[in-house]
């Protein structure tokens, strides 16, 4: 199980917080942009920090950003529907993804395919949430309807999915950068 120490959590809780500020709204990269980190601030949220008031902190982070988008920043409001909602169990599905591995991880190789299993999955019930939740609810489409809604699974998943493999990937490699400068210090002292 993966657990770390209070100092630790906070700086972690720190960093995402400042990604899903500094990315949020960006959806693909740029010179000047990252793409949006949101997905991954979630995931990571729940394999790093052990608090549950995280999750609801985080959720009303990203409304908030998304709320001053739309009130002050100019940005249209396409997005905001009344599917917004179903951002709450799609990200949680991200959140208790992370979670899941945190109970299940050792720093071994083998945690590299459970890393990945649990990216998968949760991320792709996550998109079931939110491109379902505002296909189907949203009110922007005529007549959603099933037939419709697979093949833009098939469109849209894999570039959410490599957005979110993109951050974790970089997460997992500064994980084991620390674990292993860690692990010298503790030989050399």
């Amino acid at each position: 199980m993966l657990t770390l120490n209070k100092n630790h959590q906070i700086l972690i809780g720190i960093v995402l917080t400042a990604l899903l500020i500094l990315t949020r709204g960006h959806h693909f990269a740029t010179i000047n942009h990252l793409p949006s980190a949101s997905w991954a601030v979630f995931f990571l949220a729940g394999v790093y920090l052990r608090p549950i008031w995280v999750f609801p902190a985080l959720l009303a982070v990203a409304a908030g950003l998304d709320f001053a988008a739309v009130t002050w920043g100019g940005v249209d409001g396409f997005c905001t529907s009344p599917a917004y909602g179903f951002l709450l169990p799609a990200y949680g599905s991200l959140w208790l993804g992370g979670r899941w591995f945190a109970k299940h991880y050792q720093f071994a190789f083998k945690s590299i395919a459970t890393l990945a299993a649990s990216v998968v999955a949760s991320s792709f019930i996550c998109h079931l949430f939110s491109s379902g939740g505002f296909y189907f609810f949203s009110g922007r489409y005529a007549d959603p309807a099933l037939a419709e809604f697979l093949p833009r699974i098939a469109k849209y998943y894999p570039s959410y999915l490599g957005t979110l493999a993109f951050y974790v990937a970089i997460a997992a490699i500064i994980h084991i950068v620390v674990k292993a400068l860690h692990a010298q210090h503790k030989r050399t002292a």
